[in-house]
């Protein structure tokens, strides 16, 4: 029989309750605030909403009436909803009451819950990941593409003649400017690459010759400390992303676009990637504090794993912290035997390193050994992927993520955390907030999914991890 998939007429909020990955119920942020109902209401859309569904992050019942919801109880609240919103994966005792054929749009980790994947599979649920949905095509800002190819520039003298391996690259600062140029650098597999404070002396430099490359943006960068003409003149290499914006910037942008059209998919759609290594690495130096009360953000000797979204987002806090260097690891540097020199000494690691799905569980790139040997006893391992037991995390001593009402565990004297949801951790509302504006994007903006399945953009084509089912589907 034919299948019929027809415009979501509504949509049923859901309050955030206890669930697999909620463990005491602690996730409180609600999928959708106030003003966007009132958007969606706008476009035509009716808009159930559980009571209390936005307590925890501060927004009343009375608010999201003021826009135009309707207002149900936890035993109505899924009651013939052709749409399911809400952040987390559902409760299993919640599935019983969605109708077959509708469709539940939260932030479903399908394949790490594979008991609650089978209920859904078995009631006939669609399921759209948010975590899934991905820009389609790509947009890549102009300053973005800027950073980037100015690393390109600042990198090819060394490619030309084969000495990129044994550079050895400082970024001075950290900014959105320079973003691009950071995750450029990485992808090119420098001997080192690190993020340096700008109120670092001459003879704090620990990089200085011909295999030294400096990258600053002169925008920021005001060499208070005179540290850039004693490296000229020792033949160190310097690169000023604001002299290369000034002489080839938009040349070399527009090179860039033509070059490169815009690829298929481009970063999450629905995501606080940023905000979630921010969180995690504000988390973990809290967590030094109290594990090494004596040590100062000065002297503290911090590793990041990665260099994409959330690794930045690490990056940007630990460079807002005060932390003098960081480096950053990619592919060449977590190989085996060869990341063991970043973590015999280090106070903070921070994993930011995805890995695909036939490496996981196989390949660790912190493994036990590592925390037992190797980093020092009272350090720190924050592991920003996550993962389950049958998705497993690139660090070994994580089976599963840890969540708010166990945030770390001790594992030889090294305190872990791999917390789903980190952006809860002093960031709650906030993220709600810029969640629900992306949620409402995607149903009626760019994408609209609010179309039905009928109508789905290849970025969120693919987040449909259940289904498509439909009413007309044979029984």
């Amino acid at each position: 029989m034919t299948q019929t998939f027809l415009r979501y007429p509504s949509i049923a909020l859901v309050k955030e309750i206890e669930s697999p990955e909620n463990p005491g119920g602690l996730e409180k942020r609600v999928a959708l605030i106030p003003s966007d109902v009132g958007k969606l209401v706008e476009a035509g859309v009716e808009v159930y909403v559980e009571k209390g569904a936005g307590n925890g992050v501060g927004f009343s019942d009375e608010e999201y009436i003021k826009n135009n919801a309707i207002m149900q109880s936890a035993d109505q609240i899924y009651r013939d909803k052709s749409l399911i919103i809400k952040f987390k994966g559902p409760a299993l005792s919640s599935i019983a009451q969605m109708n077959s054929a509708s469709t539940l749009f939260c932030m479903a980790h399908f394949h790490s819950y594979p008991e609650r994947a089978k209920m859904l599979q078995d009631k006939r649920i669609n399921v759209i990941a948010m975590e899934e949905i991905l820009e389609s095509p790509k947009c890549e800002s102009e300053e973005r593409i800027l950073g980037r190819v100015a690393m390109k520039s600042a990198l090819t003298p060394f490619f030309n003649n084969n000495s990129v391996g044994g550079l050895r690259v400082r970024v001075i600062g950290w900014s959105e400017r320079l973003r691009g140029a950071i995750n450029r650098c990485g992808n090119r597999n420098p001997r080192s690459l690190q993020v340096i404070q700008p109120s670092l002396t001459f003879d704090e430099l620990d990089a200085i010759g011909d295999d030294a490359l400096y990258f600053y943006d002169s925008q920021s960068f005001k060499d208070t400390n005179a540290i850039l003409s004693r490296l000229r003149g020792l033949k160190t290499h310097l690169f000023d992303l604001t002299e290369f914006e000034s002489t080839l910037g938009q040349q070399a942008i527009a090179e860039y676009r033509k070059d490169h059209p815009p690829a298929p998919f481009g970063i999450r759609r629905i995501q606080c990637l940023h905000e979630t290594g921010r969180a995690g690495a504000r988390y973990g130096l809290g967590l030094l504090a109290d594990s090494k009360p004596s040590l100062t953000r000065e002297k503290t000797k911090a590793v990041i794993l990665g260099y994409g979204n959330v690794a930045q987002g690490a990056l940007d806090e630990l460079y807002q912290q005060g932390v003098k260097a960081i480096p950053l690891l990619g592919r060449a540097h977590t190989a085996k035997g060869r990341i063991d020199y970043w973590l015999k000494n280090a106070d903070i690691v921070i994993n930011g390193a995805e890995q695909s799905a036939e490496l996981r569980g196989k390949n660790f790139l912190i493994s036990n050994s590592h925390i037992k040997e190797l980093i020092p006893n009272h350090s720190v391992v924050i592991d920003l992927v996550g993962g389950s037991p049958t998705n497993r995390s690139p660090v070994e001593a994580v089976l599963s993520c840890s969540f708010l009402t166990k945030p770390y565990f001790v594992q030889d004297d090294v305190l872990v955390s791999s917390l789903w949801g980190w952006p809860m951790m002093g960031m709650m509302r906030e993220t709600a907030i810029r969640y629900s504006g992306q949620i409402v994007d995607v149903l009626i903006g760019r994408e609209l999914l609010i179309e039905g399945l009928g109508y789905l953009t290849p970025g969120v084509e693919r987040a449909l991890v259940c289904g498509p089912f439909s009413s007309l589907n044979n029984q």
